[in-house]
C-alpha cells in the first residue's frame, strides 16, 4: 500500500489534481486567423480543488489571449468530470492495511518519515499512528507539500492526531499582480458557484494558472504544423486513456515547455530540467488546530527571515523558530531507537588484556581494555543506550569462528555491533561500518635488548653546549672572585702562575665542595654562594642522568632493520590467524621463516630459543598487542618504531547504523578528555621500556646561568665604582692621551698592592704588635724571677716550659717592624 502511495509523484498531482491535461489535440486546419487546439481536462468537480483549478485555467487562458491578441493558436478547453476515479485506488487502503504498514515502520531503528499522500488518506494515516503509539515522543513527521498545503480544508478532528508534525509548503511571495488575480478569481468564483461561501485559492490554482499559460506558449512555439496520431495497440480490457493515439510531435511540444520560462502568478516559473522550480519553502509546525511557520528553507539554507537568506549557507535547526515535536516534546529527537544492543565478543585464549570472556554460573562477563573503552565511549554519549554483551564462542567455551566469521554474523544481522580487537580494513567496510579507530594505528616490531658499553659515556649526560657553557662559567666565576679577593686576601696574592691557578683551582673545587681557601670579601662571598647552588642543581641532575644511561641507556636493540633480517635469514613471528602474515609476505620475507604464535608466552619462548634452534630473532604485531607483550616482559624486548601502517581497532556496527558517527565522536571527547590514557595505563601498565635517555641541554639551565651571571656582574659593578671612586684623584688627573695611559697603570698598580684598610690586613697588624710585646715583657720577668728567688720545683718547671716558649720563638726570622713602626 505505501508502495502505491509513494508511485504518486508531485507532477502526477499537479496534473490530475490541478490541471488532468490529457493531450489529445486536433488542430483543424481552417481559413480562419487562429488556429483552435482542444486540450482535454480532466478533474474531480466534485473536489474543492477540482473546482478551484478548472477556474484558475480558464482565466489563465483568457488573460493570456487578452494580452497575446497576436497569437495565431488558441488552446481549447474539453473538460471532463474524473468522479473521484483519480484517486480511488489510494483511497480504497483499508485501516488493516495501514495498520500492516505502519508495524514494519515500527521495527525499523529509523523514527523519521516522511508522508507523501492525499489529505483525506494522511488524515486516516496519523490517526492509525496515534492509535499505535507513533505519535510520541522520539518520532519525527513531515509532510509534503500536497498535504501541507491543504491543511485548512481538514477537519479539526484531524489536527489532533497530527500534533507536532513538521509540513514544508511552497513559498509564494506577496505581489500586486498576486493580489489583484485574488479579487478577480473571487468574483468570478462566487458567480459560478453560489453555494461557495468565502472560497479561497492556494498553490495548486496557482499551479494551474501557471501551468496553463506555459502550455499555450509552449504550442504558439511549435507552430501550425499538422499533427499526427498513431493509433495505440489495445489488447484485452482497456481504459479510455489506453485508447488515445500517440502524438508525433510530443517530444517538441515537451522541448518547448522545458525552454518555456517567464514571471509567473507563483514567481519565476521554470521546467528546467524537466521539473518545477521552487526559490523557497515555507516550513509548518502543526499545533493545536493550525500550523504556524516557523522558518524558511531557501537555497542559501535555514532561516527564521527572509531577509537573512541571502548569508552563508547553513542548515542548523537551530535557526528555525522553536519546535513542538510529537508528544508536545521541545527536545530535538536523536531520529533513531534501538531497542537492546546485541554486541558480539570475540572469545579468545590469548591477550587476554583486550578482551576476555569469564563464564560464570550466572552468566557471561566481559572485561579488557576494548570492553573499558567502549563503556567509555557509551558514557560520552547525550543519550542513553541499552545493551548486552554475547560471547561468539560454541557451549564447549571454544571460539565459533574467526574474526570474519564474526563480523559476516553483523552483515547478516544476527548482531548489532562487534567490540573488540577488530583491525579496521578496506575488505571488510564492504560488509560492516567501523567507528573511528580507538588504538593506536601501525604494526611495529618487537627485538631482544643488549647492552652496550662506552668509554665516553661519562660525557653524554650533558650536551656539548652545556658543557661549554658550565666551563666558560667556572672560569668566569674564578676570575670574578680573584678580582674582589686579590686586595684583601693573602691566598689570592702570589706570583702570577700561583694567581692563575687560584682562579682555576677556587672555582672548580666548587664542584666537590673542596676549597679550603677562606673568602674575606662579601661582594665574593654573595657570588660564591650562588655559584654553589648553580653547581648543586649541575651535579645532582648529572648524577642521575648518569645513572640512568649506566642502566636503561646501555641497553640497545639487537635487530633495527627489517632488510637485515631478511638478508641474515632470521626467523620472525606473527600472532596466528592475524592479517600480519599477507604484510610479512609482501615485504619479501621467506614463508618458511615466519613462525606463527598464539599468546605473548608462547612469544617469549620463540625468542629464546633464537634462529639457529627453531625460535624466532624478530615478532611483529600490531601495536595494541605489542604493548601487551612488553608490560609482561619489558626488561628483555623493546619495540622498534612502527614498520607498517595500518587502521588500528574500531567498533564494528550494521551497515548504515546511525550510532556510527555518535560513537566516533564519542571515542573523540574520550581521546580529549584523558579518559583513554587511564585505560591504557590500567590494562597495560608501562607498556614499553625507554631505551634511550637524552642529554641535558643548555635549555634546562640557562635561568640558573642567567641568576650567577647577573649577581657575578653585579658584584664587579660595585666593586670597580667602589674602586674607581676611592682613587677618584687618579681618574680626575688624567686628561690628556698619555695621561689617561698613565692613570690606567696607575690604577693597575694600586689594584695589585693590598688594601690596608681593610680588616683583614689591620688585623694582621695588630697580632703582630701583639707578638713583639709580648716576647720583650717574657724576657724581663724571667731575668728578674732568676735573681732574686731560689727555684723551686713548680718554678723551675715553669721557667722550663716559658723558657722552651721564649727558645722556639727566637729560633724563628725576626720580624721587619720598620714598617710598622713608621705607621705608628
Amino acid at each position: 500500500m505505501m508502495s502505491a502511495l509513494r508511485g504518486i509523484s508531485s507532477v502526477t498531482l499537479l496534473f490530475l489534481l490541478s490541471l488532468g491535461i490529457i493531450f489529445f489535440a486536433e488542430i483543424c486546419m481552417t481559413q480562419n486567423t487562429t488556429i483552435p487546439v482542444n486540450i482535454g481536462v480532466v478533474l474531480d468537480l466534485d473536489t474543492w480543488v477540482g473546482k478551484m483549478g478548472l477556474s484558475c485555467i480558464s482565466m489563465a487562458l483568457s488573460d493570456f489571449y487578452a494580452s497575446h491578441p497576436h497569437y495565431k493558436t488558441r488552446l481549447v478547453l474539453n473538460t471532463r468530470d474524473s468522479k473521484s476515479d483519480v484517486v480511488g485506488a489510494a483511497a480504497a487502503a483499508t485501516d488493516e492495511q495501514i495498520g500492516i504498514e505502519l508495524h514494519k515502520l515500527m521495527t525499523m531503528e529509523t523514527r523519521v518519515f516522511i508522508v507523501h499522500m492525499l489529505p483525506y488518506l494522511g488524515s486516516r494515516l496519523f490517526s492509525k499512528a496515534k492509535e499505535f503509539g507513533m505519535m510520541r515522543q522520539g518520532y519525527v513527521w513531515i509532510i509534503t507539500n500536497g498535504m501541507t498545503s491543504l491543511l485548512n480544508k481538514m477537519h479539526s478532528l484531524n489536527f489532533e492526531a497530527m500534533q507536532g508534525v513538521l509540513g514544508v509548503k511552497t513559498y509564494v511571495p506577496e505581489t500586486e499582480t498576486l493580489s489583484d488575480f485574488n479579487i478577480r478569481w473571487k468574483t468570478k468564483f462566487q458567480k459560478e458557484n453560489p453555494t461557495t461561501h468565502t472560497p479561497e485559492f492556494n498553490i495548486f490554482g496557482l499551479w494551474a494558472y501557471d501551468a496553463t499559460t506555459a502550455l499555450a506558449m509552449a504550442f504558439e512555439k511549435v507552430g501550425t504544423i499538422n499533427f499526427r496520431f498513431q493509433n495505440g495497440s489495445v489488447l484485452g480490457n482497456s481504459t479510455d486513456l489506453e485508447n488515445f493515439g500517440i502524438s508525433q510531435v510530443g517530444p517538441e511540444l515537451r522541448q518547448a515547455l522545458f525552454n518555456t520560462s517567464f514571471h509567473g502568478l507563483t514567481g519565476n516559473y521554470s521546467l528546467t530540467p524537466g521539473k518545477l522550480q521552487s526559490s523557497s519553502f515555507e516550513i509548518i509546525n502543526i499545533i493545536g488546530n493550525d500550523g504556524r511557520i516557523i522558518g524558511y528553507w531557501t537555497p542559501s539554507g535555514l532561516v527564521q527571515d527572509l531577509k537573512f537568506a541571502n548569508y552563508i549557507y547553513d542548515t542548523s535547526m537551530e535557526n528555525l523558530k522553536p519546535i513542538i515535536w510529537p508528544g508536545v516534546s521541545t527536545e530535538f529527537p536523536k531520529g533513531w531507537e534501538v531497542p537492546i544492543l546485541r554486541i558480539g565478543v570475540p572469545s579468545t585464549k590469548s591477550f587476554n588484556e583486550l578482551v576476555m570472556v569469564r563464564n560464570t554460573s550466572a552468566n557471561n562477563i566481559s572485561t579488557g581494555y576494548c570492553i573499558d573503552v567502549f563503556r567509555a565511549v557509551i558514557q560520552e554519549l547525550p543519550y542513553s543506550i541499552p545493551y548486552e554483551f554475547v560471547p561468539f564462542e560454541t557451549s564447549n567455551e571454544e571460539a565459533a569462528g574467526s574474526y570474519d566469521d564474526l563480523i559476516h554474523q553483523v552483515y547478516m544481522k544476527n548482531l548489532d555491533a562487534i567490540v573488540g580487537d577488530i583491525t579496521i580494513t578496506a575488505s571488510r567496510t564492504l560488509y560492516v561500518d567501523f567507528t573511528l579507530p580507538y588504538t593506536e594505528p601501525g604494526i611495529a616490531m618487537i627485538v631482544p635488548i643488549k647492552h652496550r658499553t662506552t668509554a665516553w659515556l661519562f660525557l653524554k649526560p650533558l650536551t656539548s653546549e652545556l658543557w661549554v657553557t658550565t666551563g666558560c662559567f667556572f672560569i668566569f666565576i674564578g676570575f670574578v672572585v680573584w678580582i674582589l679577593e686579590h686586595r684583601v686576601n693573602e691566598d689570592f696574592r702570589g706570583p702570577p702562575l700561583h694567581q692563575i691557578g687560584m682562579i682555576f683551582w677556587f672555582s672548580f673545587s666548587t664542584m666537590v665542595f673542596a676549597n679550603r681557601e677562606k673568602v674575606t670579601n662579601n661582594l665574593a662571598r654573595f657570588v660564591v654562594i650562588i655559584w654553589v647552588f648553580v653547581v648543586f642543581i649541575l651535579t645532582s641532575s648529572y648524577t642521575a642522568s648518569f645513572t640512568t644511561m649506566l642502566t636503561a641507556g646501555q641497553l640497545q636493540p639487537t635487530i633495527t632493520n627489517i632488510n637485515e633480517l631478511i638478508m641474515k635469514g632470521e626467523n620472525v613471528g606473527y600472532q596466528e590467524g592475524s592479517s600480519v602474515l599477507g604484510i610479512l609476505k609482501k615485504l619479501n620475507f621467506d614463508e618458511s621463516k615466519l613462525k606463527a604464535y598464539t599468546s605473548a608466552q608462547e612469544c617469549d619462548e620463540a625468542f629464546s630459543k633464537g634462529t639457529t634452534n627453531g625460535g624466532i630473532a624478530a615478532a611483529f604485531d600490531e601495536i595494541p598487542y605489542m604493548k601487551v607483550f612488553l608490560s609482561k616482559y619489558c626488561s628483555k624486548y623493546t619495540m622498534v618504531q612502527p614498520m607498517h601502517m595500518t587502521n588500528g581497532f574500531g567498533f564494528v556496527f550494521q551497515k548504515g547504523s546511525p550510532l556510527v558517527s555518535d560513537i566516533s565522536r564519542a571515542i573523540l571527547k574520550v581521546f580529549e578528555g584523558g579518559e583513554m590514557d587511564k585505560i591504557e595505563k590500567a590494562w597495560f601498565g608501562r607498556a614499553t621500556c625507554s631505551t634511550t635517555s637524552n642529554s641535558l641541554s643548555l635549555d634546562s639551565f640557562w635561568g640558573l646561568f642567567i641568576i650567577a651571571g647577573l649577581a657575578s656582574v653585579s658584584a664587579l659593578i660595585i666593586f670597580l665604582s667602589r674602586f674607581l671612586y676611592e682613587h677618584r684623584h687618579i681618574v680626575g688627573c688624567s686628561s690628556s692621551e698619555n695621561s689617561i695611559w698613565n692613570g690606567i697603570a696607575l690604577l693597575a698598580r694600586k689594584f695589585d698592592q693590598k688594601d690596608p684598610s681593610t680588616h683583614t690586613f689591620r688585623k694582621n697588624k695588630l697580632r703582630e704588635r701583639s707578638n713583639f710585646v709580648g716576647v720583650d715583657t717574657v724576657g724581663t720577668v724571667e731575668a728578674s724571677t732568676l735573681t732574686s728567688f731560689p727555684q723551686t720545683p713548680s718554678s723551675f718547671s715553669d721557667h722550663t716550659e716559658r723558657n722552651s716558649i721564649s727558645l722556639e720563638e727566637h729560633e724563628r726570622p725576626a720580624p721587619n717592624y720598620s714598617n710598622f713602626n713608621s705607621n705608628a
